[in-house]
């Protein structure tokens, strides 16, 4: 599934092409039908993403689309290929074309329908002053695990499985340490490395979160193979202290984490 950065990506993407401009909005496949025609033939006002959530502003109507593990997005320049397969949204303005396959969410929503949405939703740290101090006080009133916590969009939006098992290993921290057991400043330091760590990803529209001289080559730019400390890496030897990497499931994805440096 997308995380934060690459949904705040394909915001500024969508800024760039398409806000401004008039456009055309089908659903070639059906089933967004009825959307579309709410918003065919208007401007596209701004995009924004929270999260997981990526919204485009049409008049007094927003369009809402989480992709979920099988969303995704297509764009170019015209002409336009022709409409295949279940093709959910099709936007074209008058010098670009959109696709969307697959999303798990592609709706219409009103102003109070989209606040009810961001009242789910936990702080986002790529979004300009979010409110930390909410994301510290929740997990200091559970006693669910850290690593369980990170994946809990209601605590914080935008953080998966990758950036959950790298920030916690860069941190030192187990996965399995209920919530409040944890000091302020350390969730600080966490939040924080979060915020680099997603920035960074939507830079580099990849997600790298090893210092160089952790990777096996320490020049230029980082290969796949070197990009993460514990994320995949099963079986393998930790990067900075040698112990085998394990895995296990937590919150219903695999998580990977160094039991020496991560105690």
């Amino acid at each position: 599934m997308p995380e934060g950065h690459t949904i705040h990506r394909l915001a500024r993407r969508h800024d760039q092409l398409f806000v401004g401009q008039r456009v055309e909005v089908s659903s070639p496949q059906g089933r967004f039908a009825e959307g579309a025609a709410l918003i065919d033939g208007q401007v596209l006002e701004r995009t924004d993403a929270w999260g997981k959530h990526l919204f485009h502003r049409y008049d007094d109507l927003w369009l809402h689309i989480h992709l979920g593990l099988y969303g995704k997005f297509r764009d170019g320049e015209l002409p336009a290929p022709e409409p295949q397969g279940a093709l959910r949204l099709r936007l074209l303005s008058p010098t670009h074309w959109l696709e969307l396959r697959g999303p798990t969410a592609c709706e219409i929503l009103t102003d109070p329908e989209r606040d009810h949405l961001l009242t789910r939703l936990g702080p986002d740290p790529l979004r300009k002053r979010p409110d930390i101090d909410a994301f510290i006080d929740r997990v200091l009133r559970s006693r669910a695990p850290i690593g369980t916590m990170l994946m809990d969009q209601a605590v914080i939006a935008g953080v998966g499985n990758v950036y959950r098992a790298e920030v916690l290993f860069r941190q030192g921290l187990s996965p399995f340490r209920p919530g409040r057991e944890h000091h302020e400043a350390v969730l600080r330091a966490m939040w924080e490395d979060l915020v680099v760590l997603l920035r960074s990803g939507v830079r580099a529209g990849r997600i790298i979160t090893t210092a160089p001289e952790d990777r096996e080559r320490r020049s230029g730019r980082a290969r796949r193979v070197d990009a993460h400390y514990v994320y995949g890496r099963a079986g393998q030897p930790c990067r900075r202290c040698g112990t085998e990497v394990e895995d296990t499931q937590v919150a219903g994805r695999r998580l990977f984490w160094c039991p020496t440096c991560q105690p």
